[in-house]
């Protein structure tokens, strides 16, 4: 039985290696992976990009509407500063004066509509900046994490490839010729029985390989082809 035990505790080793590389090659992908750190940050610099466009909007529109007012303003010094007599300038005056105050509040309405755009997007921005912040520092809290799991579980590794050397160093060639074919070909090359049943396929195992299984020689299940270990 020596030589399926050895066996067993060498795939159990082997499994062990293949999750722990599995898992360090997922640390070593997290590590310095900016992907979503990017996101979060291109989406607040778009956020930033459009509260700037819309406070250059707001200054445009706030602009037109000091011109309009100010043309209103001389327009009114003319009609009521006394120079001019002539009533039918004295009514284009007037006229000019109603037009430009009907732009004035189309132009303050606009204005005002602008003013509240970039109100919701300060708003907007703040808020993003803020998770964006929090984000930010838990991406390099994990970051930190990350990098101090490697080193012990490239050590762990290490150990673990040594105690399976020294393993497989016990084990005669062949069979562990065998076991790695098995291996490639099943995943898992040792199959627990249990009660004269094979845990891999649930068929039972006869008398005949039973008795050779427990004698310590490899022996492989008749319908999995799996190597048989008796606890």
């Amino acid at each position: 039985m020596e030589t399926t035990r050895q066996l067993y505790q060498l795939q159990e080793l082997d499994i062990e290696i293949d999750q722990k590389e599995q898992s360090l090659a997922q640390k070593n992908s997290q590590l310095g992976n900016r992907e979503t750190l990017d996101a979060a940050r291109e989406k607040l610099t778009s956020g930033q990009k459009h509260l700037d466009e819309l406070k250059h909007q707001r200054r445009d529109a706030e602009g037109l509407v000091d011109d309009v007012l100010s043309k209103i303003k001389n327009t009114e010094q003319q009609l009521y500063g006394g120079k001019v007599t002539n009533p039918k300038e004295l009514s284009n005056l007037q006229h000019e004066i109603n037009t430009l105050k009907s732009k004035s509040d189309e132009l303050q309405n606009k204005a005002l509509s602008t003013i509240d755009l970039v109100e919701a997007a300060e708003k907007s921005v703040a808020a993003v900046s803020s998770e964006f912040k929090t984000f930010e520092e838990e991406w390099n809290r994990q970051q930190q994490q990350i990098a101090g799991e490697i080193e012990p579980l490239k050590a762990n590794l290490a150990e673990l490839k040594q105690e399976r050397e020294q393993l497989a160093g016990q084990i005669e060639a062949p069979v562990i010729a065998l076991y790695t074919k098995l291996r490639q070909q099943k995943k898992q090359a040792v199959a627990r029985v249990e009660r004269g049943i094979c845990r891999s396929c649930r068929i039972s195992i006869s008398a005949s390989a039973l008795q050779r299984a427990r004698s310590g020689q490899p022996v492989q299940c008749s319908s999995c082809g799996r190597i048989l270990y008796i606890s």
